[in-house]
């Protein structure tokens, strides 16, 4: 049996694509291991999974001045002793990094140990923690044609997002029935990602009368952003985070509110689902999300809403003008391509695992 071992966290964003590539390792006969953060989203993620779940230290690397540069890199090292000794125990045929900080000394410590190593990057340009993986890497997979330009001559494969299956198997009824909402009233599912967004939380509960008067709504808020004064009101239901129970929230949607991260569209692009995307601002990001939704909107795919332009006015506009063009979002959305990354991924496990470098 050959042994993988899947990296990555800190977001949502850095987990799930590993998410979805499980059940495929599983079929294969892969003996599966995780390494991540101590206290990051996926060590509950993985849990959930009944994956091995090794939890080390990792630190930030920040391009901006703050205290913790100065000991975020002890933190980084003591997580690539930690990873090199798992290396040495577990023996894994290969690993396959989603990024994300944590990624890093773990990414790192395989190429030492001669163990061959796949990379997906999931955003436009490549972000800081894959960027210093990248010469470390067997192949770095990636969403989109412009990311190729970006990465080692040679080692770029196109693939796109693996997307979770479970997904696709929401029952509509389930998720009315879990909100207590009732069919016939049209459902706006709003999301910030799994850190929530205040900005958009904020947004989202200015307008709620407003809102409540066409549309039943879902608010994934994100963690300890759960407003216990809207707990009773009817037609709102609240979530910090949802697993088990999103697929259905998703096939009870009828519009989405989103952040801009590259999974999360990607997830969105092969649900079909019209949507109005609200990316981070360059100041609060390195501009990544700015590029995915600038993409989108250019195919036709989603409404872009830029934070600086977020307000009551704005959002209820917004939702009304993407909901009275459903079926024009709709028909874009059915041109994009059919996402067929897991299989694409699964062909580079199963040709690299084994390699020594």
């Amino acid at each position: 049996m050959k042994r993988i071992i899947l990296t990555g966290g800190g977001t949502a964003g850095h987990v799930t694509p590993n998410m979805a590539l499980i059940p495929e390792l599983k079929k294969a006969g892969y003996d599966i291991h995780y390494i991540g953060s101590k206290k990051g989203i996926e060590r509950r993620l993985i849990g959930d999974m009944d994956i091995p779940y090794y939890p080390i230290s990792s630190g930030k690397l920040r391009r901006y001045f703050d205290l913790k540069n100065f000991t975020d890199p002890f933190r980084v090292l003591t997580g690539y002793f930690q990873a090199s000794r798992l290396m040495g125990r577990l023996k894994p045929d290969i690993l396959f990094s989603k990024g994300g900080f944590v990624s890093v000394p773990v990414v790192i410590a395989a190429k030492r140990k001669k163990i061959p190593v796949i990379i997906h990057e999931s955003d436009i340009t490549p972000g800081l923690a894959n960027k210093l993986s990248f010469g470390s890497a067997s192949k770095v997979c990636c969403n989109f044609p412009e990311t190729v330009k970006y990465l080692p001559e040679g080692k770029a494969v196109l693939t796109g997002s693996p997307i979770r299956a479970q997904l696709f198997s929401g029952d509509k009824d389930k998720g009315l029935s879990l909100c207590g909402f009732k069919a016939g009233k049209p459902v706006l599912l709003v999301m910030g990602g799994s850190l929530g967004s205040v900005a958009i939380n904020q947004a989202v509960r200015a307008s709620l009368d407003s809102l409540l008067e066409s549309f039943q709504l879902i608010h994934l808020c994100g963690k300890g952003n759960l407003d216990q004064s809207l707990a009773s009101r009817p037609g709102y239901c609240q979530f910090e985070y949802a697993s088990q129970e999103l697929p259905h929230l998703f096939a009870a949607a009828d519009l989405f509110i989103s952040r801009a991260g590259a999974n999360t569209i990607c997830e969105i692009l092969a649900l079909r689902k019209p949507n109005i995307l609200i990316p981070l601002t360059a100041a609060a990001s390195r501009g990544d999300q700015l590029l995915n939704a600038a993409s989108f909107e250019k195919s036709g795919y989603s409404y872009v809403l830029h934070e600086e332009d977020v307000s009551r006015d704005s959002l209820l506009k917004a939702v009304h003008h993407v909901y009275n063009k459903k079926d024009q979002y709709i028909a874009a959305l059915n041109e994009g391509s059919e996402n067929s990354a897991v299989d694409l991924i699964m062909d580079l496990i199963n040709k690299y695992a084994g390699r020594r470098s």
